[in-house]
């Protein structure tokens, strides 16, 4: 009697754990699905929430190395690095990264989705060394796939060519923006948010090119689509109100080009806060609406505001704390503080040096503004050196058919 009453208890304990472990996976699901659903809606704070349970319910129920946890991991490691808070999303990423590689092998598509998320990560941080290689390393696995997910893809083409445009090789760049943009509209229906993902890059590409013509088009059919999807992030939205002002200042149109900006400001610091990255953005083009129409107090303290969110977020080396930098250096050029313009442009320089190379055609704008303020001040000295050396950078032609900017 005894005996029987142990191996109902075992057996009881035994069915008791299948469905507590049953319970938990189905608490894991849950919360991964409220993740996605308030991730896609810009709800950070709720997002959080649900990451920070799922990541601890999935550790306990499945262990430290399941796959599970490396999906909870890359979860919360996006979140943060929407946030642009990047120092805590890059030991999540690499973990998951771990996880995966233990678990499937070093060639297994869930490794690629990793490559990819840490691979994004440095490209935020301007580590276009490092991102470059992640990225093509995924993309070779996804092109080898017997049935490759095109939306990873997709993403991934987006994703190298954007590391491509950033370091001025617009001419690598741009059949991975266009062949992105094929195979989402050939995959995705026709007003689908990922198509107007696609249609902002390339025409992000053609801004930096000086294309207004090619890009404004892009742009406003980028934007009926992301007003048009009920699953649109306020996010993309106000990225590409703020495209679309960049295109309109740079034609001159200023009073079209202001309150896309004010309106890409307010859903920015609305949905991001305050301090994020993208908030610097905008502020950054605002301000450079005002500079160029003689405001220069209203342009100085919106560069300034841009310069600190940079800086804490990014770091003092990164790209952009250079071109808050060069421009808030042509406020004071413009104003004759000659001191303070000078120190910003060298530092803006030795910025661009070391994080995009001594060719870059971002490194060639400040030579001539440095140049344009030697001559001004009477150093005709200095004024040749920087314009001689901007005319070696534009002049040398770069890998492949383009030839730098």
């Amino acid at each position: 009697m005894k005996k029987s009453t142990l191996v109902f208890l075992l057996g009881a304990s035994i069915v008791s754990s299948i469905i507590s472990a049953s319970a938990q996976e189905a608490l894991w699901n849950k919360l991964s699905r409220k993740f996605d659903s308030f991730y896609q809606k810009g709800n950070y704070s709720e997002a959080a929430k649900v990451a920070d349970e799922a990541l601890e319910v999935a550790e306990k129920t499945f262990g430290p190395d399941h796959p599970n946890v490396a999906t909870s991991l890359s979860n919360l490691g996006r979140l943060y690095r929407s946030q642009g808070k990047y120092v805590k999303a890059e030991p999540l990423y690499k973990r998951s990264l771990s996880i995966r590689e233990k678990t499937f092998g070093l060639n297994h598509l869930y490794v690629a989705v990793s490559l990819n998320d840490l691979g994004s990560l440095y490209n935020d941080q301007g580590k276009y060394a490092e991102a470059e290689p992640l990225y093509k390393r995924a993309l070779a696995m996804r092109e080898k796939a017997l049935e490759p997910n095109y939306d990873e893809l997709a993403s991934l083409l987006s994703n190298l060519a954007q590391v491509y445009r950033v370091q001025g090789k617009y001419g690598e760049a741009e059949p991975l923006y266009k062949r992105s943009l094929a195979i989402r509209e050939k995959t995705r229906v026709a007003e689908h948010p990922d198509i107007a993902k696609s249609l902002n890059n390339l025409a992000v590409l053609y801004i930096d090119q000086g294309r207004y013509s090619e890009a404004e088009p892009l742009f406003m059919r980028s934007l009926r689509i992301q007003e048009k999807s009920a699953n649109s992030n306020p996010n993309e939205v106000a990225i590409l109100l703020n495209n679309l002002a960049r295109v309109y200042g740079a034609q001159g149109k200023y009073a079209e080009a202001e309150p896309l900006f004010k309106k890409s400001l307010a859903i920015s610091e609305k949905s991001l806060g305050p301090d994020h990255p993208d908030v610097a953005s905008t502020l950054h083009n605002l301000a450079g609406l005002n500079r160029v129409q003689g405001k220069y107090t209203e342009a100085e303290s919106l560069y300034k505001r841009a310069l600190a969110i940079w800086e804490k977020a990014l770091g003092p080396d990164h790209p952009n704390v250079a071109r808050s930098l060069n421009h808030l250096a042509l406020v004071y050029d413009n104003q004759g503080k000659n001191t303070d313009a000078e120190t910003l442009y060298k530092r803006a320089l030795t910025i661009r040096e070391k994080a995009l190379g001594p060719e870059h055609p971002d490194v060639a704008t400040v030579c001539e503004n440095m140049a344009n303020f030697y001559r001004k001040i009477g150093n005709t000295k200095e004024a040749e050196k920087f314009e001689k050396r901007a005319r070696e950078i534009r002049s040398i032609p770069k890998t492949g058919s383009t030839a730098y900017r």
